[in-house]
């Protein structure tokens, strides 16, 4: 009897980062993964005038089903996603991804939408009312297709770690994922 062939993961499996987890975390990363603080902060604490912001894209689209059900929004509804990899010097370090309901864009907070290449979390963590939820963490297969374009070719094995989490600004809700790729330097202690 020939076996059914594998089926292909379409969305991360995150979760509340438990002792088991941590235990298959690989250390290159796992004190990223863990660490509350603003990543723009740490990686421009590491990389000075090094640390860059490149835009990938972003476009009003449906969000993965975890990341709508995360933030609360109605099925089909749409979204403005923003894509981008961080960079220290010529070296990609991190796939970014925030999901914003278009609920999310009134106000003052209607500038996330204008952000360009300036880094998201230097909006976050300089507005004092900001809260962030608990972090969730996932092994982030190559092969699930809204990320399968921005991990790149150099992945040990099959796989990258991410983190994400919700954060609130005047009331209002984002989600920001942040997946960290091979070549993570050692944490700044």
């Amino acid at each position: 009897m020939a076996s059914s062939p594998k089926r292909q993961a379409r969305e991360p499996l995150w979760s509340q980062p438990t002792t088991p987890m941590r235990r298959r975390m690989p250390t290159a990363v796992s004190a990223w993964l863990l660490d509350p603080a603003s990543l723009t902060a740490r990686l421009k604490g590491l990389c000075g005038a090094g640390f860059r912001v490149r835009l990938l894209r972003q476009k009003w689209r449906r969000p993965q089903a975890c990341e709508a059900q995360r933030l609360g929004m109605l099925r089909g509804e749409f979204a403005l996603v923003r894509e981008v990899h961080l960079y220290c010097g010529e070296r990609v370090l991190v796939y970014a991804r925030t999901v914003i309901p278009r609920s999310t864009l009134k106000g003052r907070t209607r500038s996330l939408a204008r952000l360009g290449t300036r880094p998201l979390g230097e909006v976050l963590f300089a507005d004092p009312n900001m809260q962030r939820g608990p972090l969730e963490i996932a092994r982030i297969p190559r092969d699930i297709p809204d990320y399968r374009a921005f991990l790149g070719e150099g992945l040990a094995g099959d796989a990258a770690w991410g983190r994400r989490s919700v954060f609130r600004l005047s009331g209002r809700s984002l989600l920001v994922s942040e997946i960290f790729l091979p070549g993570m330097p050692e944490f700044p202690g």
